[in-house]
């Protein structure tokens, strides 16, 4: 750190606020937020980062501006602020470059009500952003079927309609608006219809349920059925609508609430919007790290982000976990109860969000795919590299009997067919797995390493401990160990073990990387094993035609080709085996399995 730098760190004020790093050229390369700036910008210089980009960064950083805020929500905002107008090169950006629908009561007489992406300030109101047009057409279709309401851009002055300047159009024919430009409908109605609708999209059905109810007993009363009728199926509609959106209980009105699952390259936020028990918003984005960056740095800037675009005042969110927003807003982590399943769901959302992006990613960018389910592989097996070759070996065998073992080879988290590999066990007699695997992990690497091929940066055994061992004694003896990763996957827990480490691993059983090595693991059995039973067949069959007197090896051979088995060579006839083997040696086949009864 330059002396410089030093003074300016060192004059900081312990006081919350905004502090932006500079590089050489004077370009801002980082804006961050602080409760104390001092404690904060300090920490960059005083310890060492494990994190690449953020050693890079503190290297690059030649001078250090500061803003004092009061408090740590204004800290908040003017980071996300600053962020957006500056654009750093070691921030996290928000990136969304879609237009979002709102929902506009235009400021003027007999305000109309429709769906807009512009957003101009003359005074009307916008509700949203909506991030499902379909939201907005269906809202805009229920509120067309409760309420007759204006379509025309008329000027709906006094002064044009006394004057009788407007005529009614079909619309009102069709009992689809009430005439107002003939002043045949009062403002003051209109506008309570106006107040309801408002309500209605704010997710509040409570008053416009009870005007219509009120409404259908009133015509009940007067024996006027068929309008009590029409006002029924308004509070059918009205009450459908509502029940598709409630989701848990109807008391929990006016919260945000946030979530957010990540790896070690993207955030996967959700955002919902809870009204009277419905969720009248979502939203749901990929965040890239940048500098390592945690679950609650990037949760608080999606929060404050989400908030500003949305335009939301809720005074209370939800979260999984601890998130500092200043004293503005209350938050709360729920634990159980209807609030808990309501943050569940959230992170359910994020979380197949998430999964949709890999398959998308899998689809269109498969380097990308790769490169993440390698780097969770480095990260959860605690590999030094990433395991772009692995191979696996497993072991089979009846009793001793026709011992083989099998290597298959994955590259990029996927099999390599070609290279799979089997092995018939020479050295070992009897039933011994160890020995067996000692053998066969020698064999393969003393081949590779005789040709100059590239040896797996992950060597994966089938059993626990004592398979690991004698996998570990082949490469000790190679001069291997140390350069290439050694683990042993047992199959009744799923457990990993390491050389040298009596405690196993236990992974997610939801995890890719358990999921590629189950993969490796039945890829080799079922490799090993299929040539097990081929060996095992073929020596069977062997066994019987070689009990035949005078019958040597090539003609075993020979029948064998032609009729694929012994049991086909015992069915063929006289005529068949002397066109096959010829006159002398048929016979003595054919006798055989045909012995003439005396």
């Amino acid at each position: 750190m330059s002396v410089s730098l030093e003074l300016q760190v060192k004059t900081l004020p312990n006081e919350p606020g905004v502090y932006q790093y500079f590089d050489k050229d004077d370009i801002i390369i980082y804006v961050g937020k602080a409760k104390n700036l001092k404690k904060r910008v300090a920490s960059y210089f005083n310890k060492n980062h494990e994190n690449g980009k953020t050693r890079v960064l503190v290297k690059k950083i030649v001078g250090i501006k500061h803003i004092v805020v009061n408090t740590e929500t204004d800290a908040l905002l003017l980071e996300n602020n600053l962020i957006k107008k500056y654009k750093p090169r070691y921030n996290v950006l928000l990136k969304d470059d879609k237009s979002y629908p709102w929902i506009c009561i235009k400021k003027e007489r007999f305000p109309r009500i429709f769906a807009t992406r512009r957003v101009i300030k003359d005074g009307s109101e916008y509700f949203g952003p909506y991030t499902s047009v379909r939201t907005v057409r269906v809202l805009l279709d229920l509120i067309k079927d409760l309420y007759s309401l204006r379509t025309c851009n008329y000027d709906l002055s006094h002064k044009s309609i006394n004057e009788g300047k407007y005529k009614v159009c079909l619309e009102y024919h069709l009992k689809n608006c009430k005439g107002a430009c003939e002043a045949l409908e009062t403002e003051a109605n209109y506008n309570d219809s106006i107040k309801e609708i408002r309500n209605i999209i704010k997710g509040n059905f409570k008053e416009s349920l009870e005007k219509f109810q009120e409404m259908m007993i009133s015509f009940a009363e007067k024996m006027e059925f068929e309008e009590a009728q029409k006002i029924k199926e308004k509070l059918n509609l009205l009450s459908n609508y509502q029940s598709k959106s409630t989701i848990i209980n109807p008391s929990i009105n006016n919260v945000d609430v946030f979530s957010i699952i990540s790896d070690d390259t993207h955030g996967y936020a959700n955002f919902l919007k809870i009204s009277n028990g419905s969720i009248i918003q979502s939203h749901t984005t990929e965040i890239k790290k940048k500098l390592d960056e945690t679950d609650t740095e990037l949760l608080e800037l999606f929060i404050v982000e989400i908030r500003q675009r949305f335009n939301s005042q809720a005074p209370e969110i939800y979260v999984p976990f601890k998130v500092n927003l200043g004293e503005s807003v209350k938050v709360t982590i729920p634990k159980l109860g209807d609030k808990k399943r309501i943050v569940e769901l959230s992170e359910r959302n994020a979380k197949y969000y998430r999964q949709e992006q890999f398959k998308q990613i899998k689809i269109v960018d498969p380097d990308r795919h790769v490169k993440r389910i390698m780097a969770q592989m480095k990260k959860d097996l605690r590999l030094s590299e990433e395991p772009r070759h692995i191979e696996c070996f497993d072991n089979s065998n009846i009793q001793g009997t026709h011992p083989v073992a099998a290597c298959v080879v994955f590259r990029d988290g996927k099999p390599s067919k070609k290279e799979y590999r089997h092995y018939n066990i020479k050295t070992v007699e009897g039933p011994d797995d160890f020995a067996s695997m000692e053998e066969v992990v020698y064999r393969r690497y003393k081949r590779l390493l005789a040709e100059g091929a590239s040896l797996p940066q992950l060597i994966i055994v089938d059993g626990g401990k004592g398979q690991l061992s004698s996998g570990l004694k082949s490469l000790d003896i190679l001069g291997l160990r140390g350069k290439i990763a050694i683990i042993g996957i047992a199959k009744r827990l799923e457990e990993i073990y390491y050389p040298d480490d009596p405690i196993p691993l236990y992974l997610d059983k939801k995890s890719e990387t358990l999921k590629i090595t189950q993969y490796l693991r039945n890829e080799a059995h079922r490799f090993g094993i299929t040539f097990h039973r081929n060996k095992r067949s073929k020596s069977a069959i062997k066994s019987e035609l070689e009990q035949i007197p005078d019958i040597g090896t090539q003609t075993i051979t020979t029948l064998l080709r032609k009729f694929k088995s012994a049991k086909r060579v015992k069915e063929a006839s006289k005529e068949e085996l002397i066109e096959v083997i010829g006159n002398v040696r048929a016979i003595k086949v054919y006798e055989y399995f045909h012995p003439l009864k005396k």
